[in-house]
């Protein structure tokens, strides 16, 4: 790896992000792929993948070393898929009470859509845009999970502690979607305070979902796991809808809301009880089994 990294790790984390976050401005509000027929931006996610590229090839690192070995591809790949479906099932299983408690007769749709913090946006049931989305969506966790969770967590680990080379990451990937809210504002379709609002809920839970998928990387050793549940997350958002007689996702916030927090629950417990056994494993050898909560 270049010294550069080594001593001066979070200014390389820096500028890389700055490049892909001057792409994403450019497409978020000029290009504005997500308002067409693609409804998806991912232009700046396709730049962003051959910039994960060129600078794996500066820092002289492989895509292994990030999380993109082959070892236990499809049982993490499934692993992620399990938990991204059994904590939206939660999520679309309260939903759905909160409606009937609330008298309405919820019913669950399969379209497409763009995902937007006021509300999903349009409506689409042509197989082409089933295509979109997935495509789109897959795009997207592996520029991501590439970025946040493989380069920038291993730059900023030459330096510091996982803990904190993982917030960091999560910190910058918070701020990576104050765009959409931003715009909104920008084009008037909301206020000052419905743009700041909306803008601290994206900040505040995408950091927190972006340390979740750095636990899962940790846990798994690759990028494989966080990228599955990342994909079942952003998809199942654009396609399964709750809708009522007044409206289609009224509570796709509370929705969101409950299913990263039981999802990021579950893996921070798997984390420290992970932590714990090599903890214990490392001090008494592999041989001697003992419990976790020991």
């Amino acid at each position: 790896m270049k010294r550069t990294a080594a001593q001066r790790p979070l200014a390389a984390i820096v500028g890389i992000y700055l490049i892909c976050f001057a792409l994403r401005v450019i497409e978020y509000m000029f290009i504005r792929t997500d308002q067409s027929i693609f409804g998806e931006a991912f232009l700046h996610k396709l730049a962003g993948i051959l910039i994960l590229f060129v600078a794996l090839r500066y820092f002289g690192l492989r895509g292994r070393e990030i999380g993109f070995g082959v070892n236990g591809f499809l049982p993490n790949l499934l692993y992620g898929l399990l938990l991204g479906l059994g904590t939206y099932f939660v999520a679309y299983g309260t939903e759905y009470v909160i409606q009937l408690a609330n008298g309405n007769q919820p019913q669950l749709e399969f379209y497409v859509t763009s995902y937007s913090v006021d509300g999903n946006i349009g409506l689409q049931t042509g197989w082409n845009f089933y295509l979109f989305s997935i495509v789109g969506n897959m795009i997207n966790v592996v520029m991501e999970e590439g970025i946040f969770r493989g380069l920038f967590v291993k730059l900023a680990e030459n330096k510091y502690s996982f803990i904190k080379a993982a917030l960091f990451s999560s910190v910058l990937f918070g701020f990576w979607h104050i765009m959409a809210p931003v715009r909104s504002f920008l084009d008037g379709e909301s206020s000052p305070m419905g743009a700041f609002m909306s803008a601290l809920l994206l900040v505040v839970t995408s950091a927190i979902t972006g340390l979740k998928f750095s636990l899962l990387t940790k846990i798994s050793g690759s990028l494989w796991l966080p990228m599955a549940d990342h994909f079942v997350n952003n998809t199942i958002i654009n396609l399964l809808h709750v809708v009522t007689a007044t409206g289609a996702d009224e509570l796709q916030v509370v929705r969101i809301s409950i299913a990263q927090s039981v999802s990021f629950i579950v893996v921070l417990v798997i984390y420290i009880r992970t932590k714990a056994w090599t903890k214990l494993t490392f001090r008494y050898g592999m041989e001697v089994e003992i419990p976790a909560e020991a």
